[in-house]
């Protein structure tokens, strides 16, 4: 029996343990070593005094039959009303054999996509809109330099060399600078020029204003729009108590089929030969523990596990060294209401405003997003007709100024944003939460341009396979971090080196956040 080691507990992980289970139970020793208390990496689900937190928010979507198969396999999809669409009369379409969430947890709630850009104290759609609302909230000199900055991009191309390029070939720099700049900036900590083009053609590659106004017209004259961006699409499914209750039930699972999961299992140094991973060292407590391995799996970030790695050349553990993330803290925030109100046509709880996301894009407030958990799904709320909780997010640097404050200072600061944003008053505050996020998000600067190097090393390493969005250092969604872990198992399975295609994964030319209409008619 060969032992395998998988290096993190998150989406990619479990899923690669999930397929080797399912495939040949009996042919593998499974061991799985996650650095922190939980599963689910940062798609956990915090539970502070039972309110909820989902660190970043995590919509359930994806064109894979396979994957949705997996979700579907340990959640229910919904049959009947959630509390909230109870309450206010939703009428929506539910699954015929789906389950009654006031019943029975472990089910996928059917949620309302909306996001909205905070810009000048005001609210637009995200993705833009072009409807009158939005151009009302940009007056008419802002309206007429956009189209005419729009126009431009028709006839004239830039290089997109960058991701402030690409943004203004698809928006126009006035759109751009509007809607996306201060975001951007906030997000990654550097001006979008120094951010390499393809996290644009990775994230929203397929989202223009083209695509704008073609949905608009489809909407507009009811014509079917076969592909729908994801970024337009209007539902998603959410489990009920947050992503990490998917997670949860997928560890439990595994662990009843054999495979064992170590909790608080830091991976620090790896041995290895000229052509093979022979063990790890763990930091566990205050000692540290050699595990052997004969196949190893690895999420943890490329950057990490090469500089853990023993007679790596230079020129590679330089790219390594170079490698950028960016950490993040989110602050959920409880409290009796806010100060700004619902004034959209979708019924919500108290007339809050609907928002699952606010895209916050002021100059002069640090806060990237604001997550509305109420909106999500309403048993992530422990009272939801009294109290509203809030996610907010803040995007840093682990031991930069920001990420050092103490949880109190950060509060306080938090705080004094949405008291000057006109979001919420101070006496409204119940409790707050903090908590700080290491390496959320690898970034496309510093050495990224020379990362094919540093694939090229550890693709050479004949047991090593390495998964999900810090294995890879690519910014992607679930289900593809998910899509990793069962090209990995694949690879094990039929001993074939399909390394390439690991690593090629969201990288088609396809918008993967295109979904089929089959998929969400499964059933």
């Amino acid at each position: 029996m060969q032992r395998v080691i998988i290096i993190g507990a998150g989406p990619a992980g479990l899923t690669a343990a999930y397929k080797l289970i399912k495939e040949r139970k009996n042919e593998y020793e499974i061991i799985i070593l996650e650095s922190s208390k939980q599963v689910g990496g940062i798609s956990k689900t915090i539970n502070f005094e039972s309110n909820y937190m989902d660190l970043g928010g995590h919509r359930f979507f994806t064109k894979n039959k396979e994957i949705f198969d997996i979700w579907t396999e340990f959640l229910d999809l919904q049959g009947y009303p959630a509390y909230d669409d109870k309450v206010l009369n939703r009428e929506e379409k539910y699954f015929p054999n789906g389950k009654d969430p006031e019943k029975k947890d472990d089910i996928f709630l059917i949620r309302n996509r909306v996001s909205r850009i905070y810009y000048l104290k005001k609210f637009f759609d995200y993705p833009v809109t072009l409807k009158y609302e939005t151009l009302k909230n940009m007056g008419l000199k802002k309206t007429i330099q956009a189209g005419f900055s729009y126009l431009k991009t028709i006839f004239i191309k830039k290089e997109e060399t960058n991701l402030e390029n690409f943004y203004c070939n698809r928006f126009g720099f006035k759109l751009y600078k509007m809607f996306f700049y201060e975001y951007t900036k906030k997000l990654w900590g550097t001006e979008p020029r120094e951010i390499d083009a393809s996290w644009g053609l990775q994230r929203v590659k397929g989202l223009s204003i083209a695509k704008v106004l073609k949905k608009g017209f489809c909407n507009f004259f009811h014509l079917n729009n076969h592909e729908i961006e994801t970024s337009l699409i209007e539902k998603f499914y959410y489990p009920k108590y947050g992503p990490g209750e998917f997670y949860e039930r997928m560890a439990t699972y595994l662990e009843k089929n054999g495979v064992k999961i170590y909790f608080n299992h830091e991976v620090i140094q790896i041995n290895k030969n000229a052509s093979n991973l022979k063990s790890v060292v763990c930091q566990v407590d205050k000692e540290r523990k050699i595990i052997k391995g004969d196949i190893f799996i690895s999420s943890m970030p490329l950057k990490d596990l090469i500089l853990s790695m023993n007679n790596v050349p230079n020129k590679v553990s330089k790219i390594a060294k170079g490698l950028p993330y960016r950490d993040f803290i989110t602050i959920g925030l409880l409290v009796k209401k806010l100060k700004i109100h619902n004034e959209t046509k979708i019924k919500t709880i108290n007339n809050i405003p609907p928002d699952c996301w606010i895209y916050v894009q002021e100059k002069n407030i640090k806060l990237g997003r604001i997550q509305i958990f109420n909106n999500w799904s309403p048993y992530l709320v422990q009272n939801l007709e009294d109290t509203v909780w809030l996610g907010l997010e803040y995007f840093c640097q682990e031991n930069d100024d920001f990420w050092n404050k103490s949880d109190l200072e950060i509060q306080e600061f938090a705080v004094s944003e949405l008291i000057k944003m006109d979001i919420i008053n101070k006496d409204d505050i119940l409790k707050f939460h903090v908590e700080r996020v290491k390496k959320a998000y690898p970034a496309y600067f510093g050495t990224y341009k020379d990362i094919k190097k540093a694939i090229n090393y550890v693709s050479k390493l004949t047991n090593l396979y390495c998964i999900g969005r810090n294995g890879q250092h690519r910014y992607n969604n679930m289900d593809h971090s998910m899509l990793t872990g069962l090209k990995a198992a694949e690879c094990i399975l039929e001993n074939k080196n399909l390394k390439e295609e690991l690593f090629n994964i969201n990288t088609e030319a396809e918008y993967h956040e295109v979904q089929s209409e089959k998929i969400n008619k499964k059933n």
